[in-house]
């Protein structure tokens, strides 16, 4: 009886607790990258290991998740992405309609690879094409909108772009401390373009230091390095200039919140930014929500 007793005690220590993001995967019929892109669009709540190593999914999250896909709210559609030649069939438009779309913006990838010749393939969420198609019907027949004739005619590729906006955003979101939040806004800048904004090498440092990676990196050889590289960061002079303000404002929050570590011999506080007015700094908010793609 007492080994019966500690067996039941054992199963409902187990049954409480958080499960990992592979079992909970498994449970929820995803691939390991639908759950990853899951969690970042805020579908599954997960919480991370104090060390940041693993995330975690309560019992209770993967109980209303299979819930709701008991009532057809699947979430692997939710999640399921699609490269042009699919999303163009999705959206009932031709190949070129579609590419055309991306490239000026109306259409936002939410993640990419590089196939073997290391060309770019963008992907899509399908629920977001399904819906634009819905919403906006005049985006697909007839002649093209001036505006966005203007953005092809100058030879304008926004996928780049805003891919890092919006990953940016759903980075952001997943923290509340303010300079991890500058740490992710960072990663987009170059090393010159950093040093500008940030002057103080500690405070450089610490940011280099919570800097999460924008996409995973297993194996590249140093061409594919190169090429990923250059999708990483931030390329044109509005979004340059955006990623560099954005990364000022938070700053002074960061600032606010706790000072950058520093060696115990030199404790002195970095000179501030010139502040920024509060008109800006409440502008700035709003444009920087998630999903915005910056400056048009």
């Amino acid at each position: 009886m007492a080994v019966q007793e500690a067996h039941l005690t054992a199963v409902a220590a187990q049954v409480g607790k958080p499960l990992s993001a592979a079992r909970a995967a498994q449970e929820l019929g995803l691939k390991r990258s639908e759950f990853d892109l899951a969690v970042l669009l805020g579908h599954i709540r997960a919480t991370v290991d104090g060390d940041g190593s693993h995330r975690r999914v309560a019992r209770e999250e993967l109980d209303r998740l299979q819930a709701a896909d008991r009532k057809q709210e699947t979430l692997s559609e939710r999640v399921r992405t699609v490269g042009t030649t699919e999303g163009a069939q999705l959206m009932d438009i031709s190949p070129v309609r579609f590419g055309k779309l991306a490239r000026a913006g109306y259409i936002t990838p939410v993640k990419f690879y590089l196939n073997r010749y290391r060309a770019v393939v963008w992907l899509y969420l399908a629920e977001e094409l399904a819906e634009l198609a819905t919403r906006q019907p005049g985006l697909l027949t007839g002649r093209s909108p001036q505006k966005m004739r203007a953005v092809l005619d100058a030879g304008e590729d926004r996928r780049a772009r805003n891919w890092r906006s919006r990953r940016l955003a759903l980075l952001t979101r997943q923290t509340e401390d303010p300079w991890e939040q500058a740490a992710i806004t960072s990663s987009v800048l170059d090393p010159v373009q950093l040093a500008e904004v940030v002057d103080d090498p500690y405070e450089r440092a610490y940011l280099n230091k919570l800097r999460p990676a924008l996409v995973g990196r297993h194996g590249e050889s140093p061409p594919t390095r190169e090429a990923m590289d250059r999708l990483l960061l931030a390329d044109d002079p509005d979004e340059i200039l955006w990623q560099r303000v954005s990364l000022a404002l938070l700053l002074d929050e960061a600032r606010e919140h706790r000072t950058a570590p520093r060696p115990e011999t030199s404790r002195s506080l970095p000179l501030p930014l010139p502040e920024t007015p509060r008109g800006l700094r409440a502008w700035l908010r709003r444009r920087k929500a998630p999903g915005d793609p910056g400056p048009s």
